[in-house]
Parts: C-alpha cells; sequence; structure tokens
C-alpha cells in the first residue's frame, strides 16, 4: 500500500492487518487479491442483473439456457438434460425454462427422429439473433469493468490467473 492511491479494499486490508498484527498468517496481499477478485465478479454479476432488469425480450435465467444450448459441446442441439446439466439447474427448471424459451419462438423442442423417446432442443434463428445481440453487451460490459488496465497489464493478469488456477487444477 505505499506510495499508490488506495481503494476501498485497502482500507479493508490495513483493518485486518492491525488486528492480526502479531499473527504471521494473514498475508495481506493474499487477502487484498481475493477481496479483489471477488468484488469485480460481483459488479460483473450486478452490471448483467441490472442490463437484463431492463429487458423486454427475456430474463436473465432463459438468456443463459440459450447461452448453454449456443456453447455446448454438442453440433447444434441438446437435450433437455443435457442443457439442465450443464447450466446446473434441475430438469424441472430447465423444462420450465424451455417452455418460455419455445413460446417464444427461441428455440424448437422436436423428437429425435431416430429415437422418438428423445427430445432434442435448437436455436431458431431468433434465438440466435437475441442471443447475439445479449452476448455482444455482455463482453462490451465485461470490458467496461477491465478498462483501467492496457492490454499488456491484461495479459500479465491473465498470467497471473492462469498460474493460480493450473495450481488449484493440479
Amino acid at each position: 500500500m505505499g506510495g499508490t492511491e488506495q481503494d476501498s479494499v485497502d482500507q479493508h486490508v490495513a483493518r485486518w492487518a492491525a488486528f492480526w498484527k502479531d499473527e504471521p498468517a494473514f498475508a495481506p496481499e493474499v487477502e487484498g487479491a481475493l477481496v479483489r477478485m471477488s468484488y469485480i465478479q460481483r459488479e460483473a454479476k450486478r452490471a448483467d442483473a441490472a442490463a437484463f432488469a431492463e429487458a423486454q425480450e427475456l430474463t436473465f435465467e432463459d438468456y443463459k439456457t440459450l447461452h448453454v444450448l449456443m456453447v455446448q459441446p454438442w453440433p447444434i442441439e441438446a437435450t433437455p438434460a443435457q442443457l439442465a446439466e450443464a447450466a446446473n439447474v434441475t430438469r424441472a427448471a430447465m423444462t420450465s425454462r424451455l417452455d418460455r424459451l419455445v413460446a417464444a419462438e427461441l428455440v424448437t423442442r422436436e423428437n429425435d427422429a431416430t429415437d422418438r423417446r428423445r427430445v432434442l432442443i435448437r436455436p431458431t434463428a431468433a434465438g440466435r439473433a437475441l442471443w447475439n445481440k445479449y452476448i455482444f453487451e455482455g463482453m462490451a460490459r465485461d470490458q467496461r469493468l477491465l478498462r483501467a488496465l492496457s492490454h499488456e497489464e491484461l495479459v500479465q493478469l491473465n498470467a497471473l490467473l492462469r498460474k493460480v488456477l493450473l495450481d488449484l487444477e493440479s
């Protein structure tokens, strides 16, 4: 914290550092990094929630369902069970989301021609267009969150975070 502009996390870390002044286990740099990452994620979620609160076409949950369908690893379709798993929701929740998306003509729900017991969900052209609209708006929001960093700093930040994640994944 020496000589540079301070943010609200610096104040938080300073309070804890004063409280734990005789405790070598307290690492102010770790506390600061984790709280800042958490704050950035919280701001990203708030920005998304605000954008979808104003959206007329679909809810954030329905967008997430459409997003999972658009980026899923299957060719151009998925089953409701696959989507529920990928979205980390129950199958019942996925069914109600899909009902809304089908009613809005953003996806189709059809029986598989080779196995009538299997239902396939596919995005419509309108669904793809709406997903494109919201994905690019989301990218712009994300870029605004990190606009204080240069391209080189973003590369460096990614390298450091990758190093941490690789250690966690090992």
